[in-house]
């Protein structure tokens, strides 16, 4: 969901841009520097998953010596890369699986029709077929990925009581996000949300010129990533390393996906996953999927663990990456305890 709040503050702002030096003064105060973030390079297969209409999705693969799986599914306008840090965090203690949404990242260039969540649930049930056809399974998705989670519950439910132990849902939510005000007065909120599908359509007709001034706007962009998706003082490197992932998605990629994720609606396959075990989290100070979103995935499903992260906006997940992974950790013990519990014997 980042893109869409990036989006509406680019159609908001598009008449009161501010001057060059300006943009750079409120950026300095909005990060923190610190070391270079090396991103290691992980020892992984990879692999192309051809979803049922023949997309190519690119997956990743971090092998382990442990019959669990678990399958990372990333955010809107994202790639696998924003989990890098719950990737170097869980290394070797189970079998991981990452991939890129249709159209993102590595992921082939999809139809525009096919831009919508359900088909993301089906190419979760894709890349699950080809990559952990047997065995048991954790599933974790950020924003947009928890809503193809929630997607493949609906379309799957026997997969889902059979093999899934484990389910955590990170700045997500079920529907209802035409009520999201992105941090505005509720009168702007709600009009972005009548004008944001025919603005992003017209900027994507001009896809060649606001490609341009994606690459060269680098100040605002880095500024406008730091508002919505950070909430503290994140470090430059954070910063780049989304921003990076939104820029490299094309704005017409975008534009295609932002109606159905304001259609989006799956309250009602949320009491499906209540056999596994749930971790929600959400930043406080999240402005794409507010704290109530979570609130409400959490009233569907009884016994679930809720986590509200003290200064966490929407990328929680690197911003305040060291929570995200403890509780992640903790998760995976609660599985594992109860994949032993099953088949009588402990997992590694």
């Amino acid at each position: 969901m980042v893109g869409g709040g990036l989006l509406a503050a680019g159609v908001l702002a598009a008449g009161a841009a501010a001057g060059a030096a300006v943009e750079r003064i409120v950026l300095a105060r909005s990060s923190r520097p610190d070391g270079d973030l090396a991103m290691d390079e992980f020892n992984s297969d990879n692999l192309e998953v051809i979803a049922g209409d023949g997309t190519v999705l690119h997956v990743e693969i971090d092998e382990a010596d442990s019959p669990l799986t678990i399958i990372f599914c990333h955010g809107y306008a994202l790639s696998l890369d924003s989990w890098y840090f719950q990737r170097k965090d869980l290394q070797g203690q189970a079998r991981m699986v990452f991939y890129d949404q249709r159209s993102h990242g590595r992921s082939g260039r999809a139809d525009f029709d096919s831009h919508h969540v359900d088909q993301l649930g089906e190419d979760l049930g894709d890349v699950i077929a080809a990559v952990a056809p047997t065995g048991p399974l954790m599933l974790v998705g950020h924003s947009m990925g928890g809503m193809s989670v929630m997607a493949y519950a609906e379309q799957q439910p026997e997969v889902i009581r059979e093999r899934v132990y484990g389910v955590a849902f990170i700045s997500s939510s079920a529907g209802g996000l035409t009520e999201v005000t992105l941090g505005l007065p509720a009168p702007f909120g709600h009009i972005f949300h009548r004008i944001a599908s025919p603005a992003a359509a017209a900027l994507a007709r001009r896809r060649n010129l606001v490609e341009r001034g994606r690459r060269t706007s680098n100040d605002l962009s880095l500024l406008l990533t730091r508002l919505y998706s950070f909430g503290s003082v994140a470090s430059d490197q954070a910063g780049q390393l989304v921003s990076n992932m939104i820029t490299a998605t094309p704005i017409d990629v975008l534009a295609e996906f932002l109606p159905a994720l304001q259609d989006h609606d799956k309250l009602a396959a949320l009491p499906i996953l209540q056999h596994a075990e749930v971790l929600v989290i959400v930043g406080d100070s999240d402005r794409l999927t507010p704290r109530s979103h979570s609130e409400e995935i959490v009233s569907r499903i009884p016994g679930a663990e809720f986590v509200v992260i003290k200064d966490g906006g929407h990328m929680v997940n690197i911003e305040h990456h060291e929570q995200v992974d403890e509780l992640l950790q903790q998760l995976l013990i609660r599985v594992k305890r109860d994949i032993g519990d099953v088949s009588g014997n402990g997992v590694a």
